[in-house]
């Protein structure tokens, strides 16, 4: 595969990367994690073109779009470890006459990541709280939670959230895919990995299994070697200095790759299809800061080094007719980039 780098901006502590799509197009997001930075809006033929999307208050970890609304999302503002008691919330914003509004619409302490699930119709809000409360920022003393509740067709108006589980020490890692057609979430922390899938019909219960054991720092799945059955990549533990493959061999998960650089810090993963190959992309924010991309090809696991010296808080990666598109939010290097991946 060919791979091009673009620097849209200089962006400090530049952490969230997303992508919305409207108006027949797509449109990358990016967003710091320091509290006057702004979230950045890039589109057109190349991302020539930018817009401010807000300045203030950053502390953004994650945007989402919400299912069936074209121009509007959902994010988390004012994400801040060393601010207690915590500001962290879920915030709903629209795009309207070519200028983004905003409400707030939850708030939630140590709010990290969430997912919609989009179940039958019903559009589900699925979050986790990396803790429940804090000393200061490295006190891990309270566990995280996941919560659950069901999105109302105008969200500004708020959620009732409820808690689906507790214990989760260090909640940090959150992958949202679809099996079977339907939306599943595969959530990290101290306790492993556990899979959550929405009820079957409203009302109904929440399904929440055990996958993995192990201090899990974050998670993607990507079926990587063609064989109908996803794999899971995680990075262990929190923040954490190893990044590995599991496959299923039967009813359980084992471990058949592990990166072998030196790593400190890993981050960020995804499983996407990158020119027309399964591929697992991944950030790590200290040491080489890289940003690479494994495949198998041959009967083996091939490394791709994108980028180094960026240490990519967060990824994400979009699709186009002709070209997929990795977007970093390179939190090391203080920059806004993509990457043009084509076929070679």
């Amino acid at each position: 595969m060919k791979i091009v780098k673009k620097k849209l901006d200089d962006m400090y502590r530049c952490y969230c990367a997303s992508n919305i799509y409207f108006d027949g197009q797509n449109h990358i997001l990016l967003a710091s994690e320091d509290p006057d930075v702004a979230c950045n809006m890039y589109y057109g033929k190349d991302y020539e073109t930018k817009e401010n999307v807000w300045t203030h208050p950053g502390g953004c970890m994650s945007i989402v779009p919400i299912p069936g609304k074209e121009k509007e999302f959902l994010c988390v503002q004012e994400f801040y470890l060393k601010v207690t008691p915590s500001l962290a919330k879920i915030v709903w914003g629209k795009y309207d006459n070519g200028t983004w509004q905003f409400k707030d619409v939850v708030s939630v302490p140590y709010v990290h990541r969430f997912g919609i699930f989009n179940q039958n119709g019903i559009n589900y809000l699925i979050l986790a709280t990396v803790a429940t409360s804090k000393k200061e920022k490295n006190d891990w003393s309270v566990p995280g939670r996941i919560y659950v509740a069901e999105l109302p067709e105008d969200p500004s108006t708020g959620v009732e959230l409820e808690v689906l589980c507790d214990g989760l020490y260090r909640n940090h890692g959150f992958w949202q895919t679809k099996e079977d057609g339907k939306d599943v979430g595969y959530f990290g922390s101290d306790q492993g990995i556990l899979r959550v899938s929405a009820p079957e019909k409203r009302g109904g219960q929440w399904k929440v299994e055990p996958i993995l054991s192990g201090h899990i720092g974050e998670i993607a799945t990507i079926d990587i070697d063609g064989d109908g059955q996803d794999e899971i990549m995680t990075i262990e533990e929190f923040h954490g200095n190893t990044i590995q493959i599991y496959k299923k061999d039967g009813s359980e998960y084992k471990k058949v790759w592990q990166y072998d650089n030196e790593i400190d810090f890993a981050h960020a993963l995804v499983g996407a299809k990158l020119a027309g190959q399964n591929a697992f992309v991944c950030g790590v924010r200290r040491k080489d800061c890289e940003l690479f991309v494994v495949t198998y090809e041959d009967g083996e696991y091939k490394v791709t080094m994108v980028d180094k010296g960026v240490g990519p808080a967060n990824l994400c990666v979009v699709h186009e007719d002709n070209r997929d598109i990795i977007v970093g939010a390179n939190h090391t290097a203080a920059q806004a980039a993509i990457y043009f991946v084509t076929e070679d």
